[in-house]
């Protein structure tokens, strides 16, 4: 009967695991959405996304399966980890001050810091420097005092330093480049949840528009942010899993061998009965680890970028034409895009270029 039982527990369909990777989905849909232009895909994709990951998981059946000893960490309905979490909230902010609601794009960025901190025991804090920086930026174009934000954003940057407010810029340039990390499973039995760098170590992008050439750097990197909780190294281990299975593998191997030697050597039908029962408590014990399943979760949003920039700056109302070029350090050019806006009064012009397609 318990063998029957754990054989019989990974079974998904494939309705239901469409089901536990809807979020995923719909984050890569989203992104692809955002860089092809079609921003009102992009907006249904990712409300949809965010509504799912803001509500309460507490009812998740999938989320108490994967805790159990018997099923793997994929059976659960995918949220992504901390730094896939924060960026479908940057988007969604980007897409909202696209629309000219900076209000709304300010609480996705606040959103979207929660995400990277920790605040039930405070252990963790935001150290995405774009995250804080936008939503200063938002804060002091609405008449409010983002002073704090950005002071953490210069703290916090490790790439490029980011530039003081200016209130009068108007037109502003969200940037993205490289391809993002790359989970893997590691450990004995594949229980490490690690990542392999993503690429695009150094660029930077230029941007041509009327008079003016500027030149930016990076200011976040996802590889950085998917390694580390508030600038601390992690290692995703599920421990608890690993014990476990390496424990009943041990305690079934030696049962195994103690009850065979005992049922050989013994001399009467009870000593060789009892040397039997061990060595199938041992059989029982080595197949309860083999069911175990620590294996890490790698399910991942694969075409998330490695490196995040920003610039604004200032253009009279009228129609412009801007030239955008990735550049690798050493000034030779990578990715060219060209991008046609309109500036108009009262509201802020936002441009999203990347320098991948998909």
């Amino acid at each position: 009967m318990i063998l029957l039982g754990l054989a019989g527990c990974a079974s998904i369909s494939p309705e239901e695991q469409a089901r536990r990777n809807r979020i995923l989905t719909q984050y890569e849909s989203a992104l692809t959405a955002l860089r092809a232009g079609n921003y009102a895909l992009a907006r249904t994709d990712l409300d949809a996304a965010l509504l799912q990951l803001g509500s309460n998981t507490a009812g998740d059946v999938s989320a108490r399966e994967s805790r159990g000893y018997f099923n793997p960490e994929s059976v659960k309905s995918f949220r992504g980890e901390p730094y896939e979490r924060v960026m479908a909230y940057y988007y969604r902010g980007i897409l909202y001050w696209m629309d000219g609601e900076p209000d709304n794009a300010r609480a996705a960025f606040k959103s979207a810091a929660v995400q990277d901190a920790d605040p039930e025991t405070g252990k963790y804090q935001c150290d995405w420097v774009l995250v804080d920086y936008l939503d200063g930026l938002a804060t002091t174009k609405l008449g409010g005092d983002g002073s704090d934000l950005w002071r953490r954003s210069e703290t916090n940057a490790r790439l490029n330093r980011p530039p003081p407010y200016d209130l009068q810029a108007n037109v502003l340039f969200f940037l993205e480049m490289g391809q993002g990390p790359v989970k893997y499973a590691a450990g004995e039995y594949g229980e490490q949840l690690k990542f392999r760098p993503g690429s695009a170590p150094d660029p930077v992008a230029v941007i041509k528009v009327a008079d003016q050439t500027v030149k930016v750097g990076a200011f976040d990197d996802l590889t950085y942010q998917a390694t580390t909780r508030g600038g601390r190294v992690m290692d995703h281990v599920l421990q608890g899993k690993a014990v476990f299975k390496g424990t009943t593998a041990a305690l079934g191997t030696g049962a195994i061998i103690a009850g065979t030697s005992v049922a050989i050597a013994g001399n009467s039908s009870t000593s060789r009965n009892v040397g039997m029962g061990i060595a199938l408590a041992g059989l029982v014990s080595t197949v309860v680890s083999a069911a175990t399943t620590p294996e890490a979760d790698t399910r991942q949003w694969k075409n998330l970028p490695n490196l995040l920039s920003f610039a604004a700056l200032r253009l009279a109302p009228g129609e412009y034409s801007a030239t955008i070029e990735f550049q690798s350090p050493s000034g030779k050019v990578l990715v060219t895009r060209e991008a046609r806006f309109q500036v108009v009064t009262g509201r802020d012009t936002v441009l999203f270029l990347s320098d991948r397609n998909t």
